[in-house]
Formats: structure tokens, C-alpha cells, sequence
């Protein structure tokens, strides 16, 4: 009995430390990706950046492929859980000032180092078949959960004309932002943007 205790005891470090090395890759490659590109971003430069070898890292993701859309996808559902973290603090459902905070926060999804690590990796997929699909089907998972996750923090009503098409807007129009952002971050125009979008939200949703 006590050998298959000790035995488990032991277990548990070694997994703790291999979750550990996993998530520690999948933030190196993010932030490799999002500062050097596709074509700067090897397994070995995101090993050694999150302090581990090539072995390891091979270890826990077999292909390179494997390992920066597991990445995108880690850091992308780290984002959603901090954005529904937001619920808890926002104001009432239906006031404007609630629909001002939940625009700010999803502009805020795509125009931090996860939309430029996205991007890279979306470019080199249209050039890389192997590659292609998979992020093709992880940004269709990750767009629909920030649909849901919109609607919700809005409490829309999607069975209304016109509000689907004007949430799926915000989205379209939170990504562009994050496109002129890559180049240069002007803050006062976002913040216009994101006035206009929240005054435009409330009309569709009968606030304002």
C-alpha cells in the first residue's frame, strides 16, 4: 500500500512539471511568432526561449505545426476565459455604459500579441497547405466562440433583425483595428472607433 502511494507522490511533481514545460512553450511560441514571424519561429528558438531543449519540446509537440497552433489556440481560449471573466464586473445588461466596456474589451482581443502571432501564423498557412487546414479550422473555432462570448457580455438578442450581422460587425471591425495596429498604434482614433461602434451596438439593441 505504501509503495503504490510513494509511487503515486511521485507521479504527481512529474506531471505538475510537464504541464509546466507545455505551457511554457505555448507562450514562447506566441510571443516567437508574434516578434520574429513564421519564418524566424523554429522549435528550437522557442525552446530555448521557454528554457527547455529541442528534445522536450519534440517531446510535447511532435511537428512544428502542431506546436504554433496549439499555441494560438491556448492563448485564444486564455483570452476568451479573461473576457467572460469581465461578466462580473460590468454593469447592468442594457446600459450603454456596459456596452462601451464589452466593445473596449473585445477591440482588445485583437490588437494585443495574440492577433499579430494569429496573423503571421494565417499568412504562412496560404502558403503552406499542411498547414492550412488547421488554421482554417481553428479560426472558425475561435471566431464562433467570440460570437457567443459577444452575445452574451451584450445580452443581444440575435432573433432581432439586424443584430447578429451588427455583433458580427464589432468582430470584423475589432480585427481591422488590429491590422492598423501592426503598423502603428493610434490610441485616439481607436478610441473614437470604438465610441462609434458602442453608440451604433446600442441603437441595433434598442439602448440608445
Amino acid at each position: 500500500m505504501g509503495t503504490v502511494t510513494s509511487s503515486r507522490a511521485a507521479k504527481e511533481p512529474q506531471q505538475e512539471r510537464s504541464r509546466a514545460t507545455r505551457r511554457a512553450l505555448l507562450e514562447a511560441a506566441v510571443s516567437c511568432l508574434a516578434e520574429r514571424g513564421w519564418s524566424g519561429s523554429t522549435v528550437s528558438v522557442v525552446a530555448e526561449r521557454a528554457g527547455v531543449s529541442r528534445g522536450a519540446a519534440q517531446h510535447h509537440f511532435r511537428t512544428r505545426e502542431d506546436l504554433f497552433t496549439a499555441a494560438v489556440e491556448h492563448v485564444a481560449e486564455m483570452r476568451q476565459s479573461a473576457l467572460k471573466a469581465v461578466a462580473n464586473d460590468l454593469p447592468p445588461t442594457g446600459s450603454s455604459a456596459r456596452t462601451r466596456i464589452v466593445v473596449e474589451e473585445i477591440v482588445g482581443l485583437y490588437t494585443g500579441p495574440l492577433f499579430r502571432a494569429a496573423l503571421h501564423l494565417w499568412v504562412a498557412a496560404s502558403d503552406e497547405e499542411p498547414l492550412r487546414e488547421r488554421v482554417t479550422a481553428l479560426e472558425a473555432r475561435v471566431g464562433r466562440e467570440a460570437h457567443r462570448t459577444a452575445v452574451a457580455l451584450l445580452g443581444a438578442d440575435e432573433a432581432v433583425p439586424g443584430v447578429r450581422e451588427t455583433v458580427q460587425g464589432l468582430l470584423d471591425m475589432s480585427r481591422g483595428l488590429g491590422l492598423a495596429t501592426l503598423l502603428t498604434d493610434d490610441k485616439p482614433r481607436r478610441d473614437r472607433v470604438v465610441t462609434q461602434w458602442a453608440h451604433i451596438l446600442d441603437t441595433v439593441l434598442n439602448r440608445g
